[in-house]
């Protein structure tokens, strides 16, 4: 249900966005650097608390540390909790205020270019959610060896500083 909700989320947020947001956005340029300030904010936080994270969050360890698989009690989030994850998602947020501000708001066709966008997006998530939850799952046992599970996501914290370091760019 997650690599479904995700995208089903995200689409809802961009129909908000195309719905006057983006219009506030556009037409409040304080509003804009606000949103990339918390983004970057976000951004640098997360590569933070990434760069300390060596063990999988829900993983099932004995006593010797040794793991045992997943805990499906910690792993469940169904259909409703993945699309409002999403509106707690400063990133699904910027990127929704984005599309809708600088492709569809102001234009004479924006319904048809909200529904082009719409669609597009909503595939794109689909495939690259259920790539990234495949990914995952095949390499969920070779990153809780040793200390590979630190270094990935160390070198994901240096991507997402840097992500941040270009958002301040923009």
């Amino acid at each position: 249900p997650f690599v479904i909700s995700v995208p089903v989320g995200w689409s809802l947020l961009l129909l908000f966005s195309a719905a006057g947001i983006g219009a506030l956005v556009v037409a409040i340029p304080t509003l804009r650097w606000a949103i990339k300030a918390l983004g970057i904010g976000y951004l640098i936080w997360l590569a933070y608390k990434l760069a300390g994270s060596g063990t999988p969050g829900n993983s099932n360890t004995n006593s010797n540390g040794e793991n045992r698989g997943a805990d499906p009690q910690k792993i469940r989030v169904g259909f409703v909790q993945g699309v409002m994850l999403q509106f707690v998602n400063i990133k699904g947020w910027f990127l929704a205020l984005t599309l809708a501000a600088g492709w569809v708001a102001g234009h004479a066709d924006a319904l048809q270019r909200l529904a082009i966008v719409a669609a597009v997006m909503l595939a794109y998530g689909f495939v690259s959610n259920f790539s990234y939850a495949l990914i995952g799952a095949l390499l969920r046992n070779w990153l809780a060896q040793g200390y590979r599970l630190l270094w990935f996501n160390r070198t994901m914290a240096g991507v997402l500083v840097l992500t941040a370091t270009w958002m301040t760019r923009l």
